[in-house]
Order: structure tokens, then sequence, then C-alpha cells
């Protein structure tokens, strides 16, 4: 018998844990393919919500904000692309790359969901970020991205013209952070049950196998 899950995803696409946790998350569920079927649903988090447009170098940006040393950020960029790399997913972050507002592809991305195909555009632009480099304030390569995933493109640019999403976007963020979100990715299973981080796919694997024993 299989059983239900709901699965809330705190996450901003910016984050590359956020990459790496629904990385995890979707080979746990793969494993669990006919015991567990999840509901997956996403939900806004910025991490630099007043990123100016153009977005700022991430070397440097980190090293200000954080106060590290350079070499520390480039070893750590190394350790976080290899545990990218193991749950499929390409990073290719250089001292090149820039961190950019991801306030319009939030928005896309609540537009989606009710499209019906918000997973898929979580794909795309977490890929179009970590893995193509792009600007996910650029708004073609936001529309081409929604054409990638099946998505009218013409709708598309619609949306991100107009301030369709503004409201809802910015209620979502408020509603995490009043349920004491701070830091992502947030994993919330059936309204009940935290699970935070990018943990591991055989981590994940064990927590939904309990969680369904509960739910059960």
């Amino acid at each position: 018998m299989t059983t239900k899950l709901k699965i809330d995803f705190v996450s901003d696409i910016a984050c590359p844990w956020c990459a790496i946790g629904l990385g995890g998350l979707e080979q746990a569920l793969a494993t669990l393919e006919g015991q567990i079927a999840a509901d997956i649903t996403f939900h806004p988090y910025e991490l630099s919500p007043d990123m100016p447009a153009g977005g700022q170098n991430g070397l440097e940006h980190i090293s200000r904000k954080f106060g590290l040393p350079h070499d520390q950020i480039r070893s750590s960029r190394e350790m976080i692309r290899e545990r990218a790399a193991g749950v499929g997913v390409t990073i290719n972050t250089s001292d090149e790359s820039r961190i950019y507002n991801t306030f319009d592809a939030h928005r896309l991305l609540a537009w989606a969901k009710d499209e019906g195909r918000q997973l898929d555009m979580k794909r795309r632009l977490l890929a179009l970020y970590h893995a193509d480099q792009v600007d996910p304030g650029d708004h073609d390569a936001l529309v081409a991205a929604a054409a990638e995933v099946g998505l009218d493109e013409s709708a598309a640019r619609t949306v991100l013209e107009s301030d369709r999403y503004v409201e809802e976007v910015r209620a979502e963020e408020e509603l995490w952070r009043s349920r004491g979100i701070r830091s992502v990715p947030a994993v919330i299973v059936n309204d009940r049950h935290l699970i935070s981080g990018a943990q591991p796919p055989e981590e994940f694997e064990r927590l939904l196998r309990g969680l369904a024993g509960d739910a059960g």
C-alpha cells in the first residue's frame, strides 16, 4: 500500500544547497517508489532580497557578508560541487559567478504551480542558475525556461511583465518566516515535521520511511 505524503519545500533557486536537497529528496523518493507518493509544493525564500538588478560577484559578496577569505570560499565551493554531482546536480560556480535577485523566478514558479508544472519549472530554474549561470532576472531567459518545460511563452511573459503573483510571493515569504524558517532548504512533511538542510538521499529515505509509518 502506498502512503501519500504532503511535502512543502521552502527554498531559493540561488541556493546551491537547495538544489542538492531537491536532488537528494528526489533520489530518495525514487527508491521509495510504490511505498511513498509525495505531493511536493515549492515555496519562496529569498537569500538576497535586496540584491540589485545585474547581481554582484559571488566571491566578493560572500566574503563581505560572512567575513570569509577567498580560499575558504573556493574550498567550500568545490565541496558543494562534489555533493551536487553525487545527486545528479551540476553546479558550475567559479570566481566570476554572480549572485542574482530571484524574485521574478519565484513569481514564475507560483504561476507554474497554477499551470501544473511547478516541479519541472523548479528543476529548470535551478539548472538555469547553477549550471547555466544565467541571471534569473532576465525575462527572456525565464520565458525560454518556461517554454522548455512546456509552458506557454506568451503567457509567461505576460506574468513577468505584470505585477501578478507579487503579493502572493511576498505573503508566502512572510508566512514561512512567521513559522520560524530562517534557513533553506526547509522540507515540511504533512504540515508537522521539519527536515532541515540538504540531507543525503539515504537520510531523506530513512526519515520519510519513519514519517510514512507514523502517517499509516
